[in-house]
């Protein structure tokens, strides 16, 4: 029988996530001749190639995908086990390091720490800021245990691409699906009309989002309203954004969750509901898979479910 090396399988893992060895290197504070070692005397230990060249490149072979299938179900028990021991030692206490974007902070995770600390003071939670996309790879590596996200940001592993099923590193649960209203400057002609679609700013300037997924979330909701917005200007804060729409130079879309967190309001700004058809985006929380058991992260997990506002 095989003698498996958790290692070995860990580093198979983060290139399959990262694509090179130098940044699965990068990832594993390791060097990349030490990455190519480790995973060589891994093939040489299941007695099949596990890469192949791809150009100035390696890429995983299908032995490779097929020993990978099995690894994710190895680690997801292995988080069931961790799980099972922290609530043998340690019941609902622990701590639970936090990962998400920058809405989410103030709007989903801040009234989960109140409530936390007001029902299970033994549960602590250390928060770490990170966009959208990255809050995935800092799950992926172990430094935060949940991570706060949205779904058009989720990772896509080569084998989900090629139709071999879903990235199996994840459990994900949608907390909500988050309206986007209109930002109009006070006086443009639609600031006071009964109502807004989409479809009617067509032939505006959208000002979008200049970091994180903001830019792709404005583009695919006006796509499915049937034109392509102009790409006037690009900010990173909803300060910056607002203020530009004040001006005249713009409009934008607006997460209400941004809102709700306190995304100060110029008032020469009307926030505008687009009515029935109203774009939203989808905010979602991921663990490792099998790490859901843990007492301390179910705990987090149902009080950010709790601090999520009703469906807008």
């Amino acid at each position: 029988m095989t003698e498996w090396d958790i290692k070995k399988l860990h580093i198979l893992r983060t290139l399959d996530a990262r694509g090179t060895v130098t940044a699965t290197a990068h990832a594993l504070l390791m060097t990349p001749s030490a990455v190519s070692q480790q995973l060589s005397n891994l093939a040489k230990q299941v007695g099949v190639p596990l890469l192949e060249a791809h150009g100035r490149r390696v890429r995983l072979t299908a032995a490779a995908r097929l020993l990978l299938r099995h690894a994710d179900a190895v680690f997801a028990q292995l988080e069931r086990a961790d799980a099972e021991l922290a609530a043998y030692a340690q019941g609902e206490a622990g701590e639970v390091r936090v990962g998400a974007f920058s809405t989410a902070v103030p709007a989903l995770v801040v009234p989960a720490v109140r409530a936390l600390r007001a029902a299970h003071p033994g549960v602590r939670v250390r928060v770490r800021e990170a966009e959208a996309g990255e809050a995935y790879e800092l799950l992926a590596s172990g430094e935060v245990d949940l991570a706060l996200s949205l779904a058009a940001r989720a990772p896509r592993a080569p084998r989900e691409a090629s139709g071999r099923g879903r990235d199996g590193r994840f459990t994900r649960v949608t907390l909500c699906a988050d309206p986007l209203d209109v930002a109009l400057p006070a006086e443009h002609p639609l600031a006071s009309a009964p109502g807004v679609s989409l479809a009617e700013l067509a032939g505006e300037a959208w000002i979008f989002g200049g970091s994180g997924p903001w830019s792709e979330i404005t583009l695919a909701a006006c796509e499915a309203a049937g034109f392509v917005p102009e790409p006037a200007h690009s900010a990173a804060g909803w300060g910056a954004i607002l203020a530009m729409v004040e001006a005249g130079m713009g409009v934008a879309l607006v997460p209400r969750l941004a809102a709700g967190a306190g995304a100060m309001r110029p008032p020469g700004v009307v926030m505008r509901d687009l009515g029935a058809g109203r774009p939203r985006r989808h905010v979602v929380a991921a663990v490792r898979r099998g790490a859901e058991g843990a007492p301390a992260l179910a705990r987090v997990l149902g009080a950010l479910r709790e601090a999520t506002p009703p469906p807008g």
